[in-house]
């Protein structure tokens, strides 16, 4: 786990102030990497890499970038879980370090891009191929290791964070587009940011740069394709062997382990599967906030811990944590993201990264196995127009009015988005329906002026991925969880990625492994989704793993943060002063107002400060990143060497 960076002229020629330029970018991303540093710049000058390093796997000899001796360099963030049977494959004795860095480097040798469908893990590259005069860009299948670039002025710039881009861009502008969409779901698609000028390279894409030209294409895809010739207990049994193998690959370390704990299912199952097979001390950690039961749920992360063998440690959080430390995670994060939950993310990550550097976490089960709330409510609405038409029991229904109902208990804590969601109607096409699920920015009239909701149509490209080919047309709850699979999941992994490496600590998410993600995929609705049960299939296959109070529970909301409580009471002036008037907001806004008509769990205050809060470390700031950009493209040695200082 690291931080990357490179430079490279899409021309050939010499960059004269590529020194600077990795120096510079080095800098801003030092907090990924605590253990090291290193630089590369080709002969030539027309390309380099520079690296910072958190030694995990071979702690002696794995430094980078890193080369194959034969003119290839790599410098590379990540972890490949099966590089000890690739490098066995390769033939151990041909490399010089026991690095899983060292087996990409030797295995694209000899398969080339090729390679990429062999690596299991999570990733973020850059290779240079000397032969080819080829820069080739990869990213893993889900987007659990970051990267974005940008192109200025015939050179491209990549890194781990946006943030060391940023001083190469002319002027620092809010992208319009990636703003819509940011107000509507929370988050950019497409690969947009909300930085005018760059772009992340999306999931499972590889970007090639050869003889001037820049080229994206996708190398792996998800295919939702039932299979209808097993029995439930086969799929059940096999979830189990799978995600357990997952798990286990995912504890490949030189260093000790733990694991994040939230009170449910998901990070309980990997934790006391990772307990179990961990071959040292195992140590989880968890978040509690004193704002009632409601916000606590570190009973649970304590039960899982005793049951499992393993001691839990606990981080409390209050309003004047949020205070002290919510501008240093915005800027950590590099743009407003969906949800409050960094906040004790961010914090319970640097209480981890005191006492291990590697964590594991749950992150990735609801999108694959089906556990957000929503697609219950969606499915319910179907259930009663069909209940209503006397087609409850016909294809492509998987779950019947009349067995939906016991379930329904887990919709108690989300009456408010009940009541939004069908304040505008009901029972239309299916699309449009998850779509106003989904859909944030109707929260938002009288707050954002209409021109900035206009013009760019989120609801384009979400018709784009709701609809995918690659999902079956009959399956409803396949098509929900698919479009959050592509679209919520990157977002999530992205605040995974930032709140714990900005400690210099890594995070592990064994649901999110393509051997999981390709069987879940092939389980059929009416197993996955059976009686309206969410997330039915990983509980009868591991759910024996975990105290019966947290296996049944059905009040599991993520990690709720009291914002709206805190914003009431001591956080009121905060936030009041912080909400300053931007050209984005209509006229008659008013944050009072704002405040007082929020719901409990209610992502309206959440959602403005955290574009606030961006705006300043970013857009305000300018002069500094002005400043940067001076240092970071000097041309001459002296100018140089004042870079590395910044």
């Amino acid at each position: 786990m690291c931080g990357i960076a490179a430079v490279v002229s899409l021309s050939d020629e010499s960059i004269p102030h590529l020194d600077a330029a990795l120096a510079g970018m080095n800098e801003l991303i030092a907090h990924r990497g605590p253990d090291g540093s290193g630089t590369w710049t080709h002969p030539g000058r027309h390309v380099g890499f520079t690296h910072r390093r958190l030694a995990i796997i071979d702690l002696q000899t794995g430094d980078q970038p890193m080369t194959d001796g034969d003119g290839n360099w790599i410098t590379y963030n990540g972890e490949i879980y099966n590089y000890g049977a690739l490098r066995s494959e390769l033939g151990a004795r041909r490399f010089t370090t026991t690095s899983d860095t060292e087996v990409i480097l030797r295995l694209y040798r000899r398969d080339g891009i090729d390679c990429l469908d062999r690596l299991r893990g999570m990733f973020a590259f850059a290779l240079w191929d000397e032969e080819r005069r080829e820069l080739v860009v990869a990213r893993d299948r889900f987007g659990i290791k970051p990267l974005y670039y940008t192109v200025v002025d015939g050179i491209v710039y990549l890194a781990s964070e946006a943030k060391a881009l940023l001083p190469f861009l002319p002027e620092i502008e809010t992208d319009v587009d990636g703003l819509r969409e940011y107000l509507t779901f929370q988050f950019p698609l497409a690969g947009r940011t909300l930085f005018r000028g760059i772009s992340e390279l999306l999931p499972a894409h590889v970007l090639r740069i050869k003889d001037g030209e820049l080229r994206i294409q996708q190398w792996w895809e998800v295919h939702y394709e039932p299979d209808l010739d097993h029995s439930e207990s086969y799929f059940i049994d096999r979830t189990r062997e799978i995600v357990a193998d997952s798990v286990r690959q995912h504890l490949v370390a030189d260093v000790p382990l733990g694991a994040y704990l939230s009170g449910g299912l998901d990070s309980g199952i990997v934790s006391a599967v990772a307990a179990d097979a961990s071959p040292g001390e195992f140590l989880g950690f968890t978040g509690r906030f004193d704002a009632g039961p409601l916000y606590d749920e570190s009973r649970y992360a304590r039960e899982v811990g005793s049951a499992a063998g393993f001691s839990v440690r606990e981080t409390t959080l209050g309003p004047d944590d949020f205070v002290s430390h919510i501008g240093a995670i915005a800027y950590h994060l590099d743009f407003p993201v969906a949800g409050p939950g960094a906040f004790p993310q961010y914090l319970v990550s640097a209480a981890a990264a005191r006492e291990r550097k590697v964590v594991l976490g749950g992150q990735g089960g609801d999108e694959i196995f089906g556990g957000y709330a929503r697609y219950l409510l969606a499915y319910f609405e179907q259930c009663i127009k069909a209940a209503i038409e006397g087609t409850g029991h016909q294809a492509p229904f998987v779950v019947t009015y009349e067995s939906i109902i016991p379930n329904l208990e887990t919709l108690r804590e989300y009456k408010p988005l009940i009541q939004s969601f069908w304040r505008e109607g009901v029972f239309g096409d299916l699309d449009e329906r998850y779509f106003r699920l989904v859909n944030r920015a109707a929260d938002l009239a009288g707050v954002i002026r209409p021109e900035v909701i206009d013009g760019h149509s989120p609801e384009i490209e979400f018709m784009r991925i709701f609809g995918a080919r690659n999902v079956g047309k009959d399956s409803y709850f396949d098509r929900m969880t698919h479009f959050d699979f592509k679209t919520l999941l990157p977002a999530l992994l992205q605040v995974e990625d930032r709140v714990s490496m900005a400690h210099g600590l890594e995070s592990r998410t064994p649901f999110v492994d393509h051997e999981v993600v390709e069987f879940a995929a092939t389980l059929p609705a009416i197993v996955k989704f059976k009686n309206g049960e969410l997330k039915r299939t990983l509980k009868l296959a591991l759910g024996d793993l975990l105290p019966e109070t947290v296996l049944a529970r059905k009040d599991k909301m993520g990690f709720p943060v009291p914002l709206t409580e805190w914003v009431r009471g001591p956080l009121h002036d905060f936030v009041l002063e912080t909400l300053s008037r931007r050209a984005y907001l209509s006229d008659d806004f008013s944050a009072e107002r704002l405040l007082a008509g929020e719901s409990a769990f209610g992502r309206s205050i959440w959602g403005l400060l955290s574009l606030e809060l961006w705006q300043q470390q970013y857009h305000d700031r300018a002069a500094h990143w002005r400043a940067l950009r001076d240092r970071m493209t000097a041309r001459d040695a002296q100018e140089d060497a004042a870079a590395v200082g910044l």
